[in-house]
C-alpha cells in the first residue's frame, strides 16, 4: 500500500471529480440503508394491519429510491472510469517523460521489454484500482460501518452474534493481502521477461531464420510463458482458497442469525419485520464482502504493479543539465579531454585510461584500433552521453557537465553504423533534428547526402513510410537517409562510428561522398576502418585497452612502427592497394576519355594518319 500512497500526486488534479464522487457514493450508501427499515415496516406495518395504503406508498418510495440510486450509480460510475483513465493516461506520459532522460548506463541494462511492460501492464493494474477497487473499498468501508451502526442500535447482542463470522475473515483477508502482493510482484516481473522474450525475437527474427532457429526459440519463449504460467497459476491458487471461505463465513452469520433472532421472534423479543431487516442488513454486506478478495487481489496486483514503476520513476538520471546550465551558442568545435578516465557501471576495468587530447575546429580525427580498445567511449563522452570517472571533457572550453545538454547536442550530428530510422515518411525522419526545417533544406540536405535520386523514385517520394527500424529501405539507404538528417541539423561537431563498413562498393563510394559534403567546415571524429578516410585525417589516434598508444598522420606514424603499422599491414594495406589501383586506373581511364574527346570531329580518313 506504501508504494500506491507515493503516487497519490497523481490523483491530486482530478480531486474535485474524486470528491464529488465520494459524495455520490456517500449517497448511494445512505439510500441503499434505508430500504431494510421500509422492509421492516411493510411487514410489521403493512402486512399484518393489511393497510394497503401504506403498502402502495412504501412500494412507491422504494421504485424512488431505485430510481435514484439508478441515476447517482450511472453519474459515479462514469466519474469513476474518467478520473482512473485520466490518472492512467497522466502515469503512462509521466513514465514516457522520465524514460527519455534516462541515462545511456541504465539502457545499458534495462530490458525493453520490461520497460514496455511497466508502462502499459502496470499502469493498467494501477488505472483499475484507482478507477473501481478503490472505490469499492471506501463504498464497502462505509456500508460496513453503517451496516454495524444500525445492527448494534437494533439489537446489540444479535449484532455481536451475526458479526462474529466477519473476524476471521478480516484476519484471513489481511494475511492474504499482504502475500498476494509479493506474489503479484513476481507476476510482472515474469510478464516483463515475456515482452522482452518476445521483443527480442521480432526484432531478430531475420538471425532467427537465417540459422534455422525456429524451435529453439520456441522452446525459450515456452520456457519463460511457462514462469508467468506457474506464477499466474499460484496467484490463482491463493485466492481460490480465500474466496469459499468468505461464502462459507457470510452463510454462517445468516444461520446464526436464523437460530438466535428467530427464538427471540418466537419469545416475542423481536418482531418478524426486525428479523427480516436484521437479515437484509447482513445481506447487503454479502456481496462487498464477498468481493473483498477480489478487492485485497487487485489491491495486490496495483500495489506490486505500483512498486515496479516507482522503480523507474524514483530512478534520478545522473546524467542532467545542472540548475546553473551554460547555454552553448554556436560552437567553434574544439574538443578537449583532461586526463579523461571512464569506468561503466558494474564494470571492474576502466573503458577509458587517462587520455589526454586537445583538437582544433574543423579538425578531421580518425579513430582505430581492435574492438574494445575504448574508441566509441571515447567519442560518447563528446555529447555526454556518460559521465567521465575523472577528469573532464571540454567544448569550447566549456565543460560538458556544465553545458546544457540539448544546447550541447543539438550541435553535434552523429551517423552510426546502422543508423536507426523510425516508422515515419522519409520526410519526417530526415527533419527529425530539426522539425522547423522546410521542405526546400530537406530536399537540399537529401541531395546532398545522395539520398534524393532514390527517394524520387518511391511511388510517395519524400512522404513514404519506411516502417520500423526503416526495414523498408536498403542498408544504404538507411545510412543516407541518416547521413541527410545529421546534414539538416548543420552541426559544428560530427561523430561517425564507422558509417560505411556494411555496404557495397558502390554504395560505399556514394556514402563516402556525401560524408565528404558533411564534414567540410566541421570538427569531425570518424572511428574508421577504410584507408580513405585514415589517410586523410588531420590527427590519427590508435587506442588500445582504454588508452592512446599512438597519434599523428598516417605517413608520420607509419614510419614510427608499432601498432598502426600492425593494424595497417594486417588491414589497411590492401585497402591502400586497391585504392592505388583505383587511382592507377582513373588515370587510364581519364586519358582514353582525353584520347576520344579529341578524336571528335574528325573525319575517318584523318584517323588512319593518326
Amino acid at each position: 500500500m506504501t508504494y500506491l500512497l507515493k503516487l497519490r500526486s497523481y490523483l491530486k488534479p482530478y480531486l474535485r471529480p474524486t470528491l464529488f464522487n465520494l459524495i455520490l457514493l456517500l449517497s448511494i450508501t445512505g439510500l441503499s440503508l434505508v430500504v431494510p427499515r421500509i422492509l421492516q415496516g411493510v411487514i410489521d406495518q403493512g402486512l399484518k394491519a393489511e393497510a394497503t395504503a401504506f403498502l402502495i406508498r412504501s412500494a412507491l418510495i422504494l421504485l424512488g429510491i431505485g430510481i435514484v440510486t439508478a441515476a447517482l450509480n450511472l453519474v459515479q460510475n462514469y466519474l469513476t472510469s474518467w478520473v482512473a483513465a485520466h490518472v492512467g493516461y497522466d502515469l503512462r506520459n509521466a513514465m514516457y517523460d522520465h524514460i527519455q532522460y534516462l541515462p545511456f548506463g541504465y539502457h545499458d541494462h534495462a530490458q525493453t521489454g520490461q520497460l514496455i511492460s511497466r508502462c502499459i501492464e502496470d499502469v493498467r493494474s494501477i488505472q483499475d484500482f484507482a478507477g473501481g477497487s478503490i472505490i469499492q473499498i471506501i463504498q464497502l468501508a462505509v456500508l460496513t460501518v453503517g451496516v454495524v451502526a444500525v445492527l448494534v442500535s437494533s439489537n446489540a447482542r444479535l449484532a455481536l452474534i451475526a458479526l462474529l463470522p466477519l473476524i476471521p475473515m478480516v484476519m484471513m483477508t489481511t494475511d492474504f493481502g499482504q502475500r498476494i502482493t509479493r506474489l503479484f510482484y513476481d507476476v510482472d516481473n515474469n510478464l516483463g521477461d515475456l515482452s522482452a522474450r518476445l521483443q527480442e525475437n521480432v526484432t531478430g527474427v531475420e538471425v532467427v531464420r537465417a540459422f534455422a532457429r525456429e524451435p529453439y526459440e520456441m522452446a525459450r519463449f515456452d520456457q519463460t510463458n511457462q514462469a508467468y504460467f506457474k506464477s499466474r497459476i499460484t496467484v490463482i491458487s491463493e485466492w481460490s482458497k480465500v474466496m469459499p471461505t468468505t461464502n462459507l463465513l457470510i452463510v454462517m452469520g445468516t444461520i446464526l442469525i436464523l437460530l438466535f433472532g428467530g427464538g427471540m421472534v418466537l419469545r416475542g423479543q423481536m418482531t418478524v419485520g426486525q428479523l427480516v431487516a436484521f437479515n437484509a442488513y447482513l445481506l447487503m454486506l454479502s456481496a462487498p464482502v464477498q468481493q473483498l478478495a477480489w478487492l485485497v487481489n487487485g489491491m495486490g496486483e496495483a500495489t506490486a504493479g505500483a512498486r515496479r514503476v516507482l522503480e523507474i520513476l524514483d530512478y534520478q538520471a545522473e546524467i542532467q543539465s545542472p540548475p546553473d546550465a551554460v547555454s552553448l551558442q554556436t560552437l567553434s568545435g574544439r574538443v578537449e579531454f583532461r586526463r579523461v578516465s571512464l569506468r561503466y557501471q558494474d564494470e571492474k576495468t576502466d573503458a577509458l585510461l587517462d587520455v589526454d587530447l586537445r583538437v582544433e575546429p574543423n579538425q578531421l580525427i580518425a579513430l582505430i584500433g581492435q574492438t574494445g580498445s575504448g574508441k566509441t567511449s571515447l567519442v560518447n563522452l563528446i555529447p555526454r552521453f556518460y559521465d567521465v570517472t575523472e577528469g573532464a571533457v571540454l567544448v569550447d572550453g566549456v565543460d560538458v557537465r556544465r553545458a546544457d545538454l540539448v544546447s550541447l547536442r543539438r550541435q553535434i550530428g552523429i551517423v552510426l553504423q546502422t543508423s536507426l530510422l523510425f516508422s515515419d515518411t522519409i520526410r519526417e525522419n530526415i527533419r527529425y533534428g530539426r522539425p522547423d526545417a522546410s521542405d526546400d533544406e530537406i530536399i537540399r540536405a537529401a541531395k546532398a547526402a545522395q539520398a534524393h535520386e532514390f527517394i524520387t523514385k518511391f511511388a510517395e517520394g519524400y512522404e513514404m513510410v519506411v516502417g520500423e527500424r526503416g526495414v523498408t529501405l536498403s542498408g544504404g539507404q538507411r545510412q543516407r537517409v541518416a547521413i541527410a538528417r545529421a546534414l539538416l541539423m548543420d552541426p559544428r561537431i560530427l561523430i561517425l562510428d564507422d558509417s560505411t563498413s556494411s555496404v557495397d562498393t558502390q554504395t560505399e563510394k556514394l556514402i563516402q561522398e556525401a560524408l565528404d559534403r558533411l564534414m567540410e567546415g566541421r570538427t569531425t571524429f570518424v572511428i574508421a576502418h577504410r584507408l580513405a578516410t585514415v589517410r586523410r585525417a588531420d590527427l590519427i589516434l590508435v587506442m588500445e585497452n582504454g588508452r592512446i598508444v599512438q597519434r599523428g598522420r598516417h605517413d608520420e606514424l607509419l614510419a614510427q612502427g608499432g601498432l598502426y603499422k600492425e593494424i595497417y599491414d594486417l588491414q589497411l594495406s590492401q585497402q591502400g592497394r586497391f585504392l592505388d589501383e583505383e587511382a592507377e586506373l582513373s588515370e587510364i581511364l581519364l586519358a582514353r576519355q582525353r584520347e576520344l574527346d579529341s578524336l571528335k570531329g574528325r573525319r575517318p580518313a584523318d584517323w588512319s594518319l593518326s
